[in-house]
């Protein structure tokens, strides 16, 4: 461990003696210096209704030589993109007019804010990288329709494999106050949005550069084009490819004080037998503040909060051994999440091998996902010059027959070289009224060694009464990313006693390694655009270096020209286990070396598609025995307004220890009225806990950043499980929130 900790050092001092090459990279022309364009003070801010025929869209500098990334690389866009950009003392706007040939063409079914489907269909994008550090932005999308999507950028995006959703670097349930407004045209399209300063974080000064970059999407034709060009491999997540955003003088947060008082009343109704049922009110008030410290720096403050309005865990089969993954999702959680990462990132996610040594479902809720009061907290965290600072004290009151604890978490890290930074973690959980407390000491680099080359490594300890010794972890990763490959190597240390209680750790007492080698060939023929090829090795062993596991996994995964994706994955594996595996009620896996073989066959239609499909078989070996998995999924855009998604799986698992068969189904029903004004319903029945649930929630925005919340939930539990009668828990709670900004 000794030479793994000095190898994590020696990669940390590496930031302060650069390769020559890295030095004098800069050298080089930089796209902020080819793509410029500066915006335009104007003293009235334009209303924001989709038509640029006010006067303030006059005379403005045009942005129209976009790019295609895909389908033909550095070719010209086919179609025609003008961008403006104006902004006056406390807003940035953005005039979009989108031409199109064919505008009955244009692909524009979904008006749901933060969907995923708006990112399949006609949208517009910017980002925004207001430190100009070339790192970090603000994303935000709008589509045909006004539809919004946002999305918080920290270290460019990167961080895991290519396809790869769940990363920690992309902040997608981030919420910030903006406004949009679209109309569909005789030509195509035109939007215009406007962004508050308050909104995105910059420095304190006069006069302000920022990086700026546009993407356009034209779905019919499977279309990419950027401002400044991308090249495949990357995204506009990419900033440090970023043009330049010039002319911005005098801009201001104002006051810079947001206070957000809300209010909570319902009633919940638990029925535990058919004889015996209890009815409770639910009311409460409480206060989320924020002021601006600096231009760069938030402080948040909340008390007594409360999350009534979060949409409930989409549920998951797990026939693992170990914990299942699950999204923040909580808005105080959110803001600035990317300053407080340190871990491996999702790059291990395949694997159960992920470790994350700040992970913040751990505050306020339950090991089962059940809410744990929270009594107040702050947050201090944002940049000032190179310094990334953010420190978190949140305090949970007294729940499940258990004291409430205080959680404070500190980081910090700091801007070096052109894209690389180190840093350090801590975080403290010290129990009210009880001796027990855990902390974790992490200390982290990424260095970006050249456009393709990455380095990323950390160290951490862990502090816990009784446990003392062995309580270390180390992660160090190599990746190479261009866009022809996509080469990484992993290895991954976490000794027996490493006790992140605040964290995300998957397995303890392991030490592994995982190598990931994928070329990215484009044959453009026979209607095949992208085709991935992937070999990835993982190698785990115990901290004896007794192999406890090994997987080989080979896939090809193929995009089409006409969006839709084939997957065909073969995995060898042979899992050890020490202890007994319960996998479900009355089937135990006992003790021993396992071997087998996995199968997993998939094809998804076009998802921009009006109807889609999703389909996934698995015809595996498993324990001794074997699984079949069928998965599949169904969904309709019906209008612009209602769409709907069924997915059904079905896991059929035949062991010579028992058989079992688990159903998984889920469906997802949306109606949107307009951009501000949503129903979201989710009916989910898992077979494996015997229960049906289901969640209504009315959200209105009757103005930015201030919303109406109506939410229904409802959990059954079937009489399969409790005879004829399942007891249920069901509550209709109302929730008010009015933001006061100055």
């Amino acid at each position: 461990m000794l030479t793994q900790c000095c190898w994590s050092l020696a990669v940390l001092l590496l930031v302060g003696s650069p390769p020559l090459w890295v030095r004098t990279a800069g050298a080089q022309t930089s796209s902020r210096e080819r793509h410029t364009l500066e915006a335009v003070r104007v003293d009235r801010a334009p209303r924001i209704d989709g038509v640029l025929d006010e006067d303030v869209w006059q005379g403005v500098p045009i942005v129209d030589q976009f790019t295609q990334q895909e389908p033909k690389e550095g070719a010209p866009a086919s179609e025609r993109t003008e961008v403006r950009v104006i902004y006056d003392r406390g807003h940035l706007f953005i005039g979009v007019r989108a031409f199109d040939s064919q505008p009955a063409g244009i692909i524009a079914t979904d008006m749901r804010r933060d969907s995923d489907r708006l990112l399949d269909e006609d949208n517009f994008q910017v980002i925004l990288d207001t430190f100009s550090d070339s790192r970090n932005g603000y994303m935000f999308v709008t589509t045909p329709l006004g539809a919004k999507l946002e999305q918080q950028i920290s270290e460019e995006g990167e961080g895991n494999t290519r396809g790869n959703r769940n990363n920690s670097n992309i902040n997608r349930n981030w919420d910030g106050v903006w406004d949009v407004a679209a109309r569909r045209t005789d030509e195509g399209w035109t939007a215009e949005i406007g962004i508050p300063m308050t909104t995105v974080r910059f420095a304190d000064r006069e006069e302000q550069t920022w990086g700026i970059n546009f993407m356009r999407n034209i779905r019919r034709k499977n279309e990419q084009v950027f401002w400044a060009p991308i090249p495949k491999a990357y995204s506009l997540t990419r900033v440090s490819l970023a043009g330049a955003l010039t002319g911005l003088r005098s801009i201001s947060h104002g006051m810079d004080l947001k206070l957000k008082p809300f209010m909570v009343a319902g009633v919940r109704k638990k029925q535990t037998s058919a004889a015996i049922g209890t009815t409770s009110a639910l009311r409460d008030v409480g206060l989320d503040a924020r002021y601006g410290v600096s231009g760069g720096l938030n402080l948040d403050v909340t008390v007594n909060t409360d999350f009534a309005q979060v949409e409930v865990d989409q549920q998951q089969i797990n026939l693992t051994r170990f914990s299942l993954f699950f999204p923040e999702k909580r808005d105080f959680f959110l803001e600035n999440a990317g300053l407080f990462n340190m871990g491996t990132g999702g790059t291990f996610t395949s694997g159960q091998l992920e470790t994350d040594l700040f992970f913040t479902r751990r505050i306020g809720l339950s090991e089962t996902g059940q809410p744990v009061p929270i009594l107040g907290g702050a947050r201090l965290a944002g940049k000032t010059g190179r310094h990334n600072i953010g420190l978190l004290d949140i305090q949970t009151g007294r729940a499940f027959g258990k004291p409430g604890d205080n959680f404070l978490v500190g980081r910090y890290s700091s801007d070096v070289l052109k894209r690389s930074r180190i840093g350090a973690l801590f975080v403290n959980k010290e129990s009210m009224h009880d001796a027990h407390y855990n902390r974790t000491f992490g200390a982290d680099a990424n260095l970006a060694l050249g456009r393709s080359m990455q380095v990323s490594s950390f160290v951490a300890k862990t502090s816990t009464p009784g446990l003392d010794g062995k309580d270390l972890a180390w992660f160090g990763r190599v990746a190479y990313r261009d866009p022809k490959w996509n080469l990484w190597l992993n290895y991954e240390d976490v000794q027996d006693n490493f006790n992140a209680e605040v964290g995300f750790v998957q397995r303890r007492g392991i030490r592994a390694t995982k190598a990931y080698f994928s070329p990215t060939p484009r044959p453009g023929k026979a209607g095949i655009r992208l085709m991935e090829p992937m070999v990835v090795l993982s190698y785990v062993t115990d901290q004896h270096n007794r192999l406890v596991s090994r997987t080989q996994h080979f896939m090809v995964g193929t995009w089409l020209d006409d969006g839709s994706f084939i997957n065909v994955i073969h995995q060898r594996n042979l899992d050890v286990l020490d202890e007994p595996f319960q996998v479900q009620r009355n089937v135990r896996i006992p003790v021993g070396a396992y071997t087998f073989n996995e199968w997993t066959f998939t094809y998804n239609t076009n998802p921009a598609r009006r109807v889609y499909q999703r389909f996934t078989f698995q015809p595996d070996q498993y324990y001794g025995g074997t699984s079949r998995t069928l998965s599949i999924a169904a969904g309709v855009r019906a209008t612009s307004q209602f769409s709907s998604e069924l997915q059904y799986s079905r896991n059929d698992v035949k062991l010579p220890y028992g058989n079992f068969v688990l159903d998984l189904a889920i469906l997802r029903m949306d109606y949107t009225l307009s951009p501000r004004m949503t129903v979201r319903s989710l009916t989910q029945y898992n077979s494996s806990t015997r229960e049906v649930t289901s969640s209504i929630r009315f959200n209105y925005i009757y103005r930015p950043g201030s919303d109406l919340y109506i939410v229904y939930n409802d959990l059954q539990q079937t009489g399969l499980l409790h005879g004829a009668f399942g007891p249920t828990d069901r509550q209709l709670v109302v929730k008010l929130n009015y933001l006061l900004a100055r």
